[in-house]
Formats: structure tokens, C-alpha cells, sequence
């Protein structure tokens, strides 16, 4: 038979369905509850029929309401059991769940967010306890709110916008704050994400710490043209994006010594990919019409690395990661323990025949491990075919 404790801990439960009902003025009295199987030992049930009468409305004066009926029972003869056991109205309810206050709070901050910012009423219909939860900061989630219907793409980093609230409010509340906004901003002043470290600032048009690109200009006539005062230095992603170095050769490095050991090569350039992070670079339009070059470790990763870019830039070539060169250096291959699993498209078939040899014998050659006599050699043959 039903508990006190379990009729509250299912009411409880449907907490967030009675405050959605508030919000449309829909009926949700009387809550029922199943009054469960009728124990078989007579002190068990005495003591279950007696604790639900005890901690009934009829007692208490709030809460659940138990009807009894005289039923005949196999073992114990007849019997007033429980019939019927609810909570007939509002009052009842939340004064057994203690959450009166909670409830006036919440229909405060209701009337609070409709008023100062209407394009959210179907998101407090739709997320109730997140109103809830939220009571003691509505006045400053709203400010923000406001603040970006008026200005919807500020360009701000989050310490700069000038709203009325601590500094650190917005970072501290970046997950309701998101909901909030992508409910209340229109459409078209919603931005796309790229980086998934920076989802909130990204969206909302707002500034913030972005990933460095690392750039060796390997022509010092390519320097000179376009004023660079250094041959060798990094930038912002989106700084990189806005580049006009024309249509230079490209050579993308996995990691950082065969980056900067690349010799000097004309109309090129060379970009630290640092691994998967290379992905950045999808962004960056002015790379479509540039011949590119990945060169990674001969790897799994290095070929799926490859396979990423070239997902985004259809005329990548790779340089370095062919069956020749691992022949020519196999001796420096190390146990690579990684599971083996299908190639990456796209890859052409010398890559997929070397990836799947490398994956099913689970070895990997590092770009460190090649010559540099041979990787010069390689580069000067490879920019006389051009």
C-alpha cells in the first residue's frame, strides 16, 4: 500500500507539469494517486491504513485526501480500506510539498520576465523549474536580455558590455543566459559556431581570446611585397582569414620542428596545423584558391587529419606520408597501439592502402624522423613540377 512519503515523493514529481498548467490555465486537480497492493500480514496493514489516515487533510487540514470503503478481504474479513486517495486542489498540494512561497516566488518571475522581455513567454511555458531555479537573479538575467534585443551583435568581449549587473555575472551564467537569448534574439542575429570552446561567445556576436595560427613566410620576396617585418609569427584566426598574400603555395605541418625546419620555397608559405586543430583553418576562405600541402606523421591520426582537411579544401596534396617515404625511414616506425578501424574518406588509394597498413600493423612514423636532406630534396623536385 502507498506511503505518505511515496504520495509526496509523486507529487513532487509533478511539480513542473502543475506549474506548466498554471502558465496555459489548464486543469490539473484532482492529482490521484494509486492506493498499491493491500498487504497480506493484518499489522501491516493496520499500520499502513493508519499512517496514510494520519498524515491525510482530515488530520493534518492540508494535503492528500483518503475515501475509505468496507471491503471484504480473504484473510482479514472486512475491512475500511482506501478507496480513493488525491489532492483535490492547489492549496492542498502545495502546502504538502511545502512550496508555497516557492510558487508565489515563481508566479513574480513569471509576471517579471513576460513583462520586461514578452519574446520569452514561450520559454518560461516551456522550461517552468528553470524559472524557478533561477528566482533570486531574473533581474539581471533580464537586464542582459534587454541589453542584447538593443544591441544584438556587440562585438564586446563579455567584461566590456555595459549592462548593470557584476562583472562576472554573464561568465558565471552562460547556460541559462544562452536559452535566454536564443529564445528572445531574432533569427538573424544568431551567429554560427565554429569553435566549441567559445559556443556562447560565438553566437551572441561577442569577442573573445581566439586560437593563434602560426605562419613562416618561406619567400623573402613574398615578405617584402606585402610589408611583413618578421618572417615568422602567429595571429589571430580571424585575422588570419583577412589576409591578402594573394595565392601562395601552402604547406601545412602536424606539429611544430617540421614547421619550422621547412627551407625557403618560392611564392610559399608554411602553417602550424598543430594536430587536429588544423580544423580552424575551415573558416578561412581565401585558402580555397591556394595550392595546399598537408605533411602529418604517418599515422592514423596523421592520414584522419589529412582527410579533415582536405574535407574542406578539395585540392589538398599530401606530401611525405606515401609508401616510399615510410619504406625509406621504416626503421624509425614505433609501436602505435591504436584500434584499427575503417580509412577516412577522402583519401586517395596509395593513402588508404598505406593508412590501412600502418592501422593493421599498428605502427607510426613521426615527421621528426625524416631527413632533412630528404625532405629538401623531396620539396625542390616538387616545386620544379609546377
Amino acid at each position: 500500500m502507498i506511503t505518505p512519503e511515496q504520495i509526496k515523493k509523486k507529487a513532487e514529481r509533478q511539480y513542473e507539469a502543475f506549474l506548466r498548467s498554471v502558465l496555459c490555465s489548464e486543469s490539473f486537480f484532482p492529482q490521484d494517486f494509486p492506493v498499491g497492493q493491500v498487504p497480506k500480514r493484518y499489522p501491516d496493514l493496520q499500520k499502513a491504513v493508519t499512517d496514510l489516515i494520519n498524515d491525510a487533510k482530515a488530520q493534518k487540514g492540508f494535503g492528500y485526501t483518503v475515501e475509505l470503503a468496507t471491503k471484504n478481504t480473504r484473510k482479514h474479513g472486512p475491512q475500511s480500506l482506501p478507496q480513493r486517495i488525491y489532492i483535490s486542489d492547489a492549496s492542498d498540494y502545495l502546502k504538502l510539498l511545502e512550496k508555497e512561497q516557492s510558487f508565489a516566488n515563481f508566479q513574480a518571475d513569471v509576471a517579471l520576465i513576460q513583462s520586461a522581455v514578452p519574446a520569452l513567454a514561450a520559454w518560461v511555458q516551456r522550461y517552468p523549474l528553470k524559472v524557478v531555479a533561477n528566482h533570486e537573479i531574473w533581474p539581471e538575467l533580464l537586464k542582459v536580455c534587454q541589453y542584447f534585443q538593443k544591441n544584438p551583435r556587440p562585438n564586446l568581449y563579455i567584461r566590456e558590455l555595459p549592462i548593470a549587473v557584476h562583472t562576472k555575472f554573464v561568465e558565471d551564467h552562460k547556460r541559462v543566459l544562452h536559452s535566454l537569448l536564443e529564445e528572445s534574439l531574432p533569427a538573424e542575429h544568431l551567429m554560427p559556431v565554429a569553435d566549441k570552446q567559445h559556443v556562447f561567445e560565438q553566437r551572441f556576436s561577442l569577442r573573445y581570446r581566439e586560437p593563434l595560427v602560426s605562419l613562416r613566410i618561406l619567400d623573402r620576396a613574398l615578405q617584402t611585397k606585402y610589408g611583413f617585418p618578421v618572417a615568422d609569427f602567429s595571429l589571430s584566426i580571424s585575422d588570419f582569414a583577412q589576409l591578402q598574400l594573394g595565392t601562395p603555395r601552402c604547406f601545412i605541418t602536424e606539429n611544430v620542428m617540421p614547421f619550422l625546419t621547412l627551407p625557403l620555397l618560392e611564392n610559399s608559405i608554411a602553417i602550424l596545423g598543430s594536430g587536429y586543430a588544423v580544423n580552424l583553418l575551415k573558416s578561412v576562405a581565401w585558402l580555397l584558391d591556394c595550392s595546399i600541402f598537408y605533411w602529418g606523421d604517418m599515422d592514423v591520426d596523421g592520414f584522419r587529419i589529412l582527410a579533415g582537411v582536405r574535407s574542406h579544401f578539395p585540392q589538398t596534396q599530401s606530401i611525405l606520408m606515401d609508401a616510399d617515404t615510410y619504406e625509406t625511414f621504416e626503421r624509425f616506425a614505433v609501436a602505435d597501439k591504436k584500434p584499427i578501424v575503417p580509412a577516412p574518406a577522402p583519401l586517395s588509394a596509395a593513402e588508404e592502402n598505406l593508412y590501412m597498413h600502418l592501422s593493421t600493423a599498428q605502427k607510426r612514423l613521426e615527421q621528426e624522423r625524416i631527413s632533412q636532406v630528404y625532405i629538401n630534396r623531396l620539396l625542390e623536385r616538387l616545386l620544379a613540377s609546377f
